[in-house]
């Protein structure tokens, strides 16, 4: 009996645990649910600013060009204004760019130079250098339009940004085909994915590469250089085909350009000042990118401006010059050491300076390139330099002369 009562027992308990484990079970859910209810909606992420997403970045340049100098008269206005008599130690660039996104479809872009000369014998004026923002077309970036002060896409020599190129200046052939490698216009660039990645895998500090300026782009611009007004009714019209590629590990660029416009003659004293000229050329260019080995090499034909010693006057001549470059990477981790040496040659008026300035130039420079940290470079390169430069107030202008370079470079 004691047994059957037991068992009753037992039985009731566990009946009351199970009625009272679901109870609270129930109450569990309920709470749960009231919660819930009481619990403000989930808050959506909102998008960031185009001042929160800003990339800020820059570099900065300081020279000294008259160790071994053997020719004080010997100048280059194009290459570096601190070259020769009275140069001494020299702000060749301090530049800060803002860049960003303002969504998907559009991309900024604006680089001011603290370093520019806009008076004779004054520096480090603010100036724009570039100020422009890309139009996305669609979301992969494949076909864009690029508004505003921008580079014209005119020669590797151009394109490529002082804060990465080897040699101290650029080339007179290639850099008079654009002074200051900026003017004023629109341009269209189209670039496949595939493209995008291999311009994006040779723009570092070592293989020094261009950026991105497309597969194919075409444009027009104002054709009187960076920050200058436009003096005549028609524009510039300019077209360029680059193709990058892959032979085993190393990187190769090829590219075709070529433009057209005309150009009005504002500097100087002869009588053509304010005339027209046609301004036009074409250029072939090829990188053997340095891994370890590099060749780079450039060649631009055409007509432009030119003084005329004999006539002392502006007359439209035909021009030719350019470059070929080898170079050396040597790689230790983050430290990389590249010797270079560079022969140019040109023969051809300069339009930007006093009187279409007419040159004959040969020279050879040798350089090494020292970078122990990504944030800091250091250049040392000796020239050896052949130049004729005539305009009307020096119509007798060679000089020749040898000095050795150097500069220091920050990056941030």
């Amino acid at each position: 009996m004691k047994n059957t009562y037991y068992q009753v027992v037992l039985f009731f308990l566990f009946i009351s645990t199970l009625s009272l484990t679901a109870v609270a079970q129930d109450t569990l859910k309920i709470r749960q649910k009231v919660q819930e209810e009481k619990a403000p909606e989930k808050l959506e992420e909102k998008p960031k600013k185009w001042y929160e997403s800003m990339k800020i970045s820059g570099y900065a340049q300081v020279r000294y060009n008259r160790l071994l100098e053997t020719n004080p008269d010997l100048g280059c206005e194009q290459c570096d204004k601190s070259i020769g008599n009275n140069g001494g130690v020299f702000i060749r660039r301090a530049r800060i760019i803002f860049s960003g996104k303002l969504n998907d479809r559009i991309y900024y872009y604006v680089q001011p130079d603290f370093a520019s000369a806009v008076t004779p014998g004054g520096q480090n004026f603010l100036q724009i250098r570039d100020f422009y923002f890309d139009v996305f077309l669609d979301k992969k970036e494949v076909y864009r339009f690029r508004i505003g002060q921008s580079k014209v896409p005119f020669g590797y020599d151009n394109l490529q940004s002082s804060s990465r190129r080897l040699n101290l200046d650029r080339s007179d052939a290639i850099n008079s085909a654009a002074p200051n490698e900026r003017d004023l216009g629109v341009f269209f660039y189209f670039t496949p994915e595939a493209v995008q990645k291999r311009f994006k895998k040779v723009y570092t500090s070592v293989l020094k590469g261009t950026g991105d300026y497309g597969l194919f782009g075409f444009g027009v611009y104002n054709g009187q250089s960076a920050n200058v007004a436009e003096f005549n009714n028609s524009l510039h019209v300019i077209a360029r085909g680059a193709y990058p590629f892959e032979i085993g590990n190393q990187n190769v660029e090829v590219a075709l350009q070529g433009y057209t416009g005309k150009f009005v003659i504002y500097k100087g004293k002869a009588s053509s000042i304010g005339q027209e000229f046609t301004d036009q050329r074409a250029a072939a260019s090829f990188t053997l990118f340095p891994q370890p080995f590099g060749l780079q090499a450039e060649y631009s034909v055409g007509e432009g401006p030119r003084f005329n010693p004999a006539t002392s006057a502006i007359e439209l001549k035909s021009l030719k010059g350019g470059y070929v470059m080898m170079n050396y990477a040597f790689i230790k981790g983050k430290q990389s050491i590249i010797p270079f040496a560079r022969y140019q040659y040109y023969d051809g008026g300069k339009k930007h300076e006093d009187d279409a300035r007419s040159y004959t130039v040969y020279e050879t420079e040798f350089g090494i390139e020292w970078q122990p940290v990504p944030s800091f470079e250091f250049t040392a390169a000796y020239n050896i330099s052949d130049r004729r430069y005539e305009d009307l107030t020096k119509p007798i202008n060679h000089q020749a002369g040898n000095f050795l370079r150097l500069q220091a470079q920050v990056n941030f």
